[in-house]
């Protein structure tokens, strides 16, 4: 997902810095905002879970001090941390192509 939400920006830019807005049709860009923004609420909902699930077992291994918990505690803790670095991403992606619609946009009128 990184990789085609950054494809699709830099093709935009490059329309904008060549001047060929006028190719672009903006209910195409707000199409491919609303594909991204429902991957950001999925993302969101899977991050907020993850953190749920990391805390819990943070609490279970604090109660039972038991070795198989710490464990699952620290996967859940590894991948918490690469879905807030993935979720970032896309979070700051789209905000980008909120600004890129915007630009392209007012050069078309």
């Amino acid at each position: 997902m990184k990789i085609k939400i950054q494809d699709y920006i830099k093709n935009l830019e490059l329309g904008i810095k060549e001047n060929k807005t006028k190719d672009y049709n903006c209910e195409d860009i707000l199409t491919w905002i609303n594909f991204y923004q429902h991957e950001r609420l999925i993302h969101l909902i899977v991050t907020f879970l993850t953190a749920i699930g990391t805390i819990l077992f943070l609490f279970g291994f604090l109660y039972f001090e038991k070795i198989s918990i710490l464990i699952l505690f620290l996967i859940t803790l590894t991948l918490f941390i690469f879905y807030i670095i993935h979720y970032y991403n896309l979070e700051n992606s789209v905000q980008h192509l909120y600004d890129l619609y915007f630009e392209i946009k007012e050069k078309k009128h």
